[in-house]
């Protein structure tokens, strides 16, 4: 497992640095680079020194959530790094956990690959006065400060399902490709868009539930699976980044591209040549860049004593305006956003 260190130290009288996000190929191993900046950050707002530990590195998806987390703590005049390992396994995050706390950093920004099992070094960094802000993906509650909730899991789910069934004539068999088996986020929203299905679409029926780690060849593998399995397959669903990428690079040069509809949860980057050349007709996400963002200025906020994350704290952040802490201490960030032909043009991430 190969670490990655970035490192940005800033004054609190820097200039925003503009957000140019060019995405890169998932399953990269890690490098390394560093510009220290020394401990803490951030003069009086206590020790602004945060580091982002992602599920994974080389994942697209993540390289633009941090980002937009680099950008907010250049903002407010922070230390940023970002760490993670190679393989979004269990318990591969915990060594970044442990390092993060040994080094002094005044808060650990996570999407977590496990709900529990990353819980004991998270428990000991916070022992440790590490504020731990978990985005994306989240732990036990117990086991953080705050949750970065994208959206509700519920409409996550519903937006999926109204667009596979609007793309199949809300009849016929459908398939999810998502990432690891273990993953939080990925688990609650599958539970969801089963009972949606049963509940309103009678005329689908969900054949399978595959995954393909958040790898790009497993995905890939599994779609090319999928459709030699269950030849009547009229959808696939792929609520991940890294699955509908590579379902959609699949499904583009194959004889099934128009006839088996491929949507769910992806980057306009990503996805821009599969809307373009008709593989997907419309997929959803919220703006990774501006998770990342409110993540880190949450994070800013627990730091500084603005928030304990009880109910109804409210923080500024930044660009995005104010915020309120609901219950179990989770923000949401809002809806999701439906991309197609009409308007994917006017993103860049």
């Amino acid at each position: 497992m190969f670490a990655f260190t970035r490192k940005t130290r800033v004054g609190t009288a820097a200039a925003a640095l503009a957000l140019a996000v060019t995405l890169v190929a998932t399953g990269c191993s890690g490098g390394s680079g560093t510009t220290d900046g020394g401990a803490g950050g951030g003069g009086g707002g206590g020790n602004l020194s945060i580091t982002f530990l992602p599920k994974n590195l080389g994942n697209p998806y993540f390289e633009t959530s941090n980002k937009g987390g680099e950008e907010a703590i250049t903002e407010f005049g922070g230390t940023y790094e970002q760490v993670g390992p190679s393989e979004a396994t269990p318990t591969s995050q915990v060594q970044y956990i442990q390092t993060a706390a040994q080094q002094g950093a005044g808060g650990l920004v996570i999407s977590a690959n496990d709900p529990s099992a990353i819980c004991d070094a998270l428990d000991e960094a916070r022992s440790a006065n590490v504020k731990v802000v978990t985005f994306d993906s989240d732990t036990d509650a117990e086991c953080r400060d705050l949750f970065i909730n994208q959206a509700t899991a519920e409409g996550i789910a519903k937006v999926q399902v109204d667009l596979v069934a609007e793309q199949i004539g809300d009849a016929g068999q459908v398939a999810i490709l998502s990432a690891a088996a273990n993953a939080t986020n990925q688990n609650a929203w599958i539970e969801l868009m089963k009972e949606d299905l049963a509940a309103n679409h009678p005329n689908i029926e969900l054949v399978d539930v595959v995954y393909g780690d958040d790898d790009d060849q497993t995905s890939f593998d599994r779609t090319a699976a999928l459709l030699q399995t269950y030849p009547n397959l009229k959808g696939i669903v792929s609520p991940t980044t890294v699955g509908i990428a590579a379902a959609g690079r699949y499904l583009s040069t194959s004889e099934y591209k128009g006839k088996v509809a491929l949507t769910g949860l992806g980057t306009p980057n990503q996805l821009r040549e599969y809307v373009q050349d008709g593989t997907i007709t419309a997929f959803a996400l919220w703006n990774p860049a501006d998770l990342g963002y409110l993540a880190a200025y949450a994070a800013k906020a627990l730091i500084a004593g603005e928030i304990t994350g009880a109910e109804g704290d409210t923080f500024e952040a930044g660009k995005l305006g104010e915020y309120t802490v609901g219950a179990d201490a989770t923000v949401l960030l809002g809806d999701p956003y439906v991309f197609d032909s009409s308007n994917i043009a006017d993103f860049d991430f």
